[in-house]
């Protein structure tokens, strides 16, 4: 997907990649004029985060270092994937995920 971002779309793309917190922050600033850009990489941003604490919260039954190590090597390199790619300029879903997260984050505008 080519989509090119300007400066404000791309300032919301990053501060949505931090925490959970940017992600909202990034949804209230783009509320406004609406980059396209910026939208494909919050809703990215938001699906990561929601991947992190729902998994998260799973992982944590196990009490296994093996499991632990793995999900955060998943969630890292999902992070990694998604931020690399804006910082790039480029509208590229994270692996196996992004897609979905494109289709039912859809209220973000």
């Amino acid at each position: 997907m080519e989509i090119r971002p300007e400066k404000q779309g791309k300032t919301n793309a990053i501060i949505g990649y931090i925490t959970i917190f940017g992600t909202v922050i990034a949804i209230i600033l783009n509320m406004d004029k609406q980059n396209p850009f910026a939208r494909f990489h919050i809703r990215q941003a938001l699906g990561i985060n929601i991947t992190y604490l729902l998994l998260g919260t799973l992982v944590s039954y196990f009490n296994s270092w093996g499991v632990s190590t793995a999900f955060y090597i998943f969630i890292s390199v999902l992070w990694f994937y998604g931020f690399i790619t804006m910082l790039q300029d480029k509208c590229s879903p994270v692996p196996f995920i992004g897609p979905y997260f494109q289709k039912w984050f859809t209220f973000i505008k």
